[in-house]
């Protein structure tokens, strides 16, 4: 039998997109893992469900590339944001999530003529246990050394509601990759701090009002991009003295977003703005568990998003000469 599916990216994050009244009607974890296979097309960092809701205009499930369920993906919930938006005719809708329903709405575009949506991230907590971690006795971290991990490098745990380890660096941390994806690697194995595992984020301040962010993601790996480590790292920038702007722009290697962080006493309010680019409709034959691709239509949005990398590249060269 024919399926369909859209092959889609928020920020260079790639997904593979489905939309299907019955949430059983494919063995999702098997599937996935054939599509994020880099031999099949390039593989994909995920897949994306839009399924039918009873309390919002509709349900996104996300499967990682390893066959895990995320609660939550902000890159993900942006091209979800607009296929639901564009299906229904609408501006703006809400999005039911594992933890939360959230709203999403039609942005101005972040570059030239690339479609821009804007989603609400939450809930947020600081609280150790919501991640789940456990670090000594403590109900936080927050803007902390922790000798285990680094002895010099800064971190924050936060869930949004995705866990999020964020560590503030220097220039000549960012450029190596090795002690990120060592204690990442660490701690999405088994460990006594995450017994769940957590995406890692080093951050590197670049003015009061832009930062880059390379993310090692749970059950993935290193990606262009996580739209919730995004906004997380936004947040603890702004709480902690490396951007002082309520809106951030936020580089990372798969391009850049827009990230809002308001707060009004303990109470966050974040939000995530940027590209949802549909690169290709992908007719695949399913059989039992033995999948082919059938057909590949490619649109040219994907020509307009490789502008905005451009546009990056150069900007991240001047605000680091």
């Amino acid at each position: 039998m024919i399926y369909a599916f859209l092959k889609v990216h928020g920020s260079g994050n790639t997904f593979y997109l489905y939309n299907t009244n019955d949430e059983n009607e494919l063995d999702w974890v098997h599937l996935t893992k054939w599509l994020c296979d880099k031999n099949n097309e390039g593989g994909a960092d995920g897949l994306l469900l839009v399924l039918p809701s009873k309390t919002a205009d509709a349900k996104m499930r996300v499967i990682n590339a390893d066959g895990s369920e995320a609660s939550m993906c902000g890159n993900g919930l942006r091209c979800v944001a607009r296929y639901v938006c564009e299906k229904l005719g609408k501006t703006h809708a809400n999005i039911e999530t594992m933890k939360a329903t959230l709203h999403v709405k039609e942005e101005a575009q972040i570059f030239e003529s690339i479609p821009t949506y804007a989603v609400e991230i939450s809930p947020v907590s600081f609280d150790l246990s919501t991640l789940p971690m456990v670090y000594k006795n403590q109900t936080e971290i927050k803007h902390q050394i922790i000798e285990e991990f680094s002895p010099s490098i800064k971190f924050t745990a936060v869930s949004v509601p995705n866990p999020h380890l964020i560590g503030i660096l220097e220039d000549r941390n960012i450029s190596d990759f090795t002690h990120q994806e060592q204690l990442a690697q660490f701690l999405n194995s088994e460990n006594d701090y995450c017994v769940d595992g957590i995406n890692v984020s080093y951050v590197y301040p670049l003015k009061n009002d832009t930062i880059f962010v390379r993310t090692f993601e749970r059950g993935v790996g290193f990606t262009n991009a996580c739209g919730t480590a995004m906004t997380a790292s936004a947040l603890v920038s702004n709480l902690n003295g490396a951007v002082d702007a309520e809106v951030v722009t936020v580089y990372n290697p798969g391009g850049f977003v827009k990230c809002e962080v308001k707060q009004q006493n303990d109470d966050f309010q974040l939000t995530l703005i940027g590209n949802a680019t549909f690169t290709a409709e992908y007719e695949i034959d399913i059989k039992q568990l033995d999948y082919s691709i059938i057909e590949i239509k490619e649109t040219k949005e994907q020509e307009q998003y490789e502008k905005c990398i451009n546009f990056v590249n150069k900007e991240l060269t001047a605000l680091t000469s």
